[in-house]
């Protein structure tokens, strides 16, 4: 493929939707994975929202330890461009692709993140071969029922050394209807994921898990709707200063992980594995 997707051998050219190159354009309007109509408020919260900027934090801890010779990065799954903009003003020199399976999303993504090419994807079928240092994955994979699939997609987009970086909600005795209102499949515990991670062919660099100081606030949040129809943003609507607090505990947390302090719960997981 060229840089105007096309090929040059057949002349073949992928559509494009809303101005998007589009690989997946049965999906691009209407998936089982995510609900189109939050991006607009999504995008709204994460600016101001204790969990998606301390998320960040760590992805760019990670990113920076593991990877601190990685000149391309590629998010599968970007949403509205939150973690890519925050990716491209940490490392602004780095080569950014983010994709999307709703292409609702790549246009908050567009406005939100510059130069950096934007496309709609379906993350089972990958139009890319050895061609990252590092591919993320954010709070996706728990969306996708073939989420192994996923994962063999990724490590063949990558060259040979990259690596990917992942976050997923963890424990499933956690299940709630939260998660049903926000179209996941599973809540994975750390050695599922560890072991599908091993089967594509992956190296564990870390596995740890986060948001754990606040996991037994969390605990009776999901009992109070184990059973009760829910919002899924409902979480995330908070005050200023439940936020600020919040935010507060996160970054203890992270000084811990920062000082290879690991808990062995918390509502969310994040590991990070290398192609060998």
């Amino acid at each position: 493929m060229t840089d105007e997707w096309r090929c040059p051998a057949c002349g073949w050219r992928v559509d494009r939707i809303d101005g998007f190159p589009a690989f997946a354009p049965s999906l691009a309007k209407g998936n089982e994975g995510f609900r189109a109509g939050y991006f607009s408020e999504l995008a709204g919260l994460e600016e101001k929202n204790f969990w998606f900027r301390g998320r960040n934090r760590l992805i760019l801890w990670a990113l920076d330890r593991h990877f601190p010779g990685a000149s391309s990065f590629m998010e599968v799954g970007c949403g509205t461009g939150y973690v890519l903009s925050g990716i491209r003003r940490a490392f602004p020199e780095m080569k950014l692709r983010g994709s999307e399976i709703d292409a609702s999303g790549l246009g908050f993504a567009a406005r939100r993140v510059g130069n950096t090419e934007l496309i709609q994807m379906d993350a089972r079928a990958m139009p890319f071969r050895e061609e990252f240092d590092v591919i993320g994955a954010f709070d996706v994979l728990e969306h996708v029922e073939e989420d192994e699939a996923v994962l063999g997609q990724i490590y063949a987009a990558l060259k040979p050394g990259g690596g990917v970086m992942l976050t997923v909600p963890q424990h499933p005795f956690m299940w709630s209807q939260q998660d049903v209102a926000a179209c996941h499949v599973r809540r994975y515990t750390k050695s599922e994921l560890i072991g599908k991670l091993k089967r594509a062919g992956f190296r564990i660099q870390l596995a740890t898990s986060f948001v754990s100081l606040l996991f037994p606030l969390m605990m009776i949040s999901r009992l109070v709707t184990k059973q009760a129809p829910t919002d899924p943003m409902s979480e995330l609507r908070l005050g200023g200063g439940t936020n600020a607090l919040f935010e507060s505990i996160m970054n203890i947390e992270a000084m811990l992980i920062k000082m290879n302090i690991h808990p062995p719960f918390g509502g969310s997981l994040l590991t990070v594995a290398r192609k060998p």
